[in-house]
Formats: structure tokens, sequence, C-alpha cells
């Protein structure tokens, strides 16, 4: 007897348990996996209030502390309160889609087991999509970028050269993709049949990606995307802030703890209905240049400085390149230790002396390559409804007969965003 659609929904009922989905999902992403979780963000959204200064009314004469005037006595000044903001943070959506044949159903005939093995290719894949899509997005600032075109790189050509080569491990065939003059632009139009490039073939140890239009033929850069210049960002189809007020991705480290002061540049001066540059240290975060020092130098200045601002940072994240750098410079003084996620899940760290004891310093594959983060964890949340990212069954189906196909559909996704109580008590190391 074949196995039916009743027969593979159980089936993957039992396969897909919580813990093992989690299990699929913080594997090789640490800071995913090490952040907390809250998974009952319902509501319009959710207020995470920021004290970012104390009442200000202190003297040692007891008249000037409760009623406070000028030197001369002819002004009364006001009362100076607690200084609160308050982010309200709303939440993103994002989803992976896996499609499995009737044919491939049926061909299992009464071999379930058969056909989990082929099935679960596909929807781990859809999995591993979507939690990569939150675990790069989690370092960045909510604009979908993950990659720029190399400055100087020719784009009367199908490959194209990235500005940082170790964000090629964002890339996959098959994507599609877009390209702005600015990470929170319009999307340029296209020169050819479309204004999206698909990912023809990725070399991960040159840095580049070949691309090609929506038939697969191999298509200049400049072809298919009007105003094409170097230095422009890459976003996945769908993904781009395209020249909205808010990005479609979530507001990860990078909102938070931007790589300049808030309202300078191109970087924000609001963040969820709060105005940052009142305070742009409490509100936006630390910021330490250690590009012209040794690692350890940089990452011991920038923990002096949220010490000076009261933090005690516990986790150090960067780039394996970076790491790998560190591990040589210190010699014979690395000391590993071993960090514990949730399901089972655990990563090796190195331990960094700081001003306040301790960091655990961990690479990440999904961490930029020109800074390393230096986190107060308890200070961070991933907010969501339910996990981030899984499947997605509000009907009780995990999977869907697809109405235009000879297929079922299993849709994996998640609604959630970052959130940060402490911005100023961590620090975005610039290497």
């Amino acid at each position: 007897m074949a196995l039916d659609f009743a027969s593979f929904q159980a089936a993957l009922k039992e396969h897909y348990k919580p813990l093992v989905v989690k299990n699929l999902v913080y594997k090789n992403n640490p800071l995913l996996a090490l952040i907390d979780k809250y998974e009952k963000f319902g509501g319009e959204g959710m207020p995470i209030p920021v004290i970012n200064g104390n009442p200000q009314n202190r003297s040692a004469t007891f008249a000037q502390a409760q009623n406070p005037t000028s030197i001369t006595g002819a002004n009364s000044l006001a009362y100076q309160s607690s200084k609160i903001q308050q982010f309200f943070i709303s939440r993103i959506t994002d989803y992976s889609i896996a499609q499995i044949s009737g044919q491939m159903i049926d061909a299992s005939a009464s071999n379930a087991d058969a056909f989990m093995r082929a099935s679960t290719t596909e929807i781990d894949g859809a999995l591993h999509s979507c939690a990569r899509s939150l675990a790069v997005a989690m370092y960045r600032d909510g604009t979908g970028t993950i990659g720029q075109v190399a400055a100087a790189a020719p784009l009367g050509n199908p490959t194209i050269a990235l500005a940082n080569a170790e964000n090629i491990t964002h890339f996959e065939v098959g994507m599609a993709l877009t390209s702005s003059a600015t990470a929170a632009g319009v999307v340029h139009s296209g020169g050819g049949l479309e204004n999206t490039a698909v990912v023809l073939e990725v070399n991960r140890d040159a840095g580049t990606i070949r691309v090609g239009n929506a038939l697969g033929v191999a298509t200049n850069w400049n072809g298919l995307f009007n105003g094409a210049a170097g230095g422009d960002f890459i976003q996945v189809l769908g993904d781009a802030q395209n020249g909205a007020a808010a990005g479609l991705k979530v507001s990860g480290v990078d909102a938070w703890v931007p790589s300049a002061t808030p309202g300078t540049g191109a970087i924000p001066a609001n963040l969820f209905g709060v105005n940052r540059t009142t305070d742009p240290t409490r509100l936006g975060g630390v910021r330490f240049n250690g590009a012209a020092m040794p690692l350890e130098e940089a990452l011991i200045g920038g923990a002096s400085l949220i010490g000076r601002e009261g933090g005690r940072p516990d986790h150090c994240f960067m780039s394996f390149s970076n790491f790998s750098d560190l591990v040589k410079s210190l010699g014979s003084k690395v000391i590993y230790v071993d960090v514990e996620g949730p399901a089972g899940v655990g990563f090796r760290a190195l331990e960094l002396h700081a001003p306040y004891g301790t960091m655990k310093v961990i690479p990440d594959l999904n961490c930029p390559d020109d800074a390393a983060y230096l986190l107060q964890l308890d200070t961070w949340s991933l907010n969501s409804i339910g996990g981030a990212p899984k499947i997605l069954m509000q009907d009780g189906n995990r999977m869907l007969r697809m109405a235009a196909a000879d297929a079922v559909e299993v849709r994996i996704g998640y609604y959630a965003n970052v959130a940060c109580n402490a911005p100023g008590w961590n620090c975005r190391v610039a290497l």
C-alpha cells in the first residue's frame, strides 16, 4: 500500500519534534542559539523601556534638592525625573518553503522511513535556509543587506567580487538578488529581463558570485541592473528595505549598536520610535575603533568603554578569520571553555580577561568580518510568536496539498524581532 497523505503527515509530526527543530536551527549559529528567547510576543508590538538618566534632584543643601532654584534665587527649576525612553518593537516575517512531489510520496510504497529519509532532505534544507536568514540578520541593521559589490568590480561581467570576501557564506546557488546604491535605498531597476540576478555559481575561495537572468543565462551585472556601481549593496529578492521607512528583516545588533553615532551619515537617528541623539551611547551603544590595534588590545579597549558605562560584557562574537588571528596572537595564553546552548547545542569559546571578569569569545560564520561585538547577553532577547523559525501550521496541518501541482508543501517561517534593553552596555569594535 502506498504511503498516503495522512500517514506522511503523522510521520512528519513525529520526526520534527520541537527539540529536533531547535537542534537543526541552533547548530552552527552561536548568537542565535545563545540569545534569550521570548516566544509569546503577541499583540500589536512590545514596549522595551530603557532608562538613560536618573532623577537629578540632588544637592548638599536639602532645600535645593527639594526645590532647586537658580544661583540668584530668582527662578525655580523644574523637577528632573528619571529619563526613560520606550522602544516599541514590531515583528517582521520571514518564510522558507519546501515542496515534495506526489510521485515521491507514492514511490515510497509502504516504507515510510525510506520516504522520510528522502523528504527530510528538502525540509531540513528549507529549515536551514530560514535559520541562516535569521542568524545573518541578527548581526545586521534590518535593511536586508547580505553583502556589497567590491568598489573596483568589473560590472560588465557576470562574475562579481564582493567587497568583503567573508560575506560569501551568505550566498547560495539559486538565490535571486536585488541591488541598491545604499543599504536602505530603492533597488535598481532592471536593464534586462528583470531587476533581479540569479546566482549561478559561488566561488567561496575567491569571494565571488557568477550571476544570470531568470532563464539561467549568464548576464553582466550592469545588464541586470540600471545604474549599477561598485560598492552597491546586495539583498535577497523580497528582503530589501527599498526606500521604505523601516527594514523588512529583524533589527539586529547593527541596528541597536550601529557603526556610527545615530543621526550621522546613513545611520538613522530613530529606532522603533526613539530619537537616540539625546544620548547616543545609552540609546545607541558603544563604538570603539580598534582597526589599527592588535585584536586582543582592541577587544579589551572596547570592553573598558562598556565598563565605564556600567556594563559587563560576557560574550564576544567575531568572524572565523578574526578568531583565527586572535588565537595566533595569544599563542600559549589561549584558554578554551565550553559554552552550553539550548537543545544540547554547545560551542567552544576562547576565554579573554576583561575589566569586569572574563569574556567568552566565539567565532560565528554569520558575523561580519569588519567588526567584533562585545555583548552583555542578558540585555538581549529574540522575541517571537512561538519558535523562530518553526513549521507554520496554524490550521494544524504540517503540510498542505498544492492547488496547482501534484505536490505537497511545508511552510517554515517566523514572526519575530530582536530587542536590547540596555544598548549602552554593548559595543561594536571596528576591526
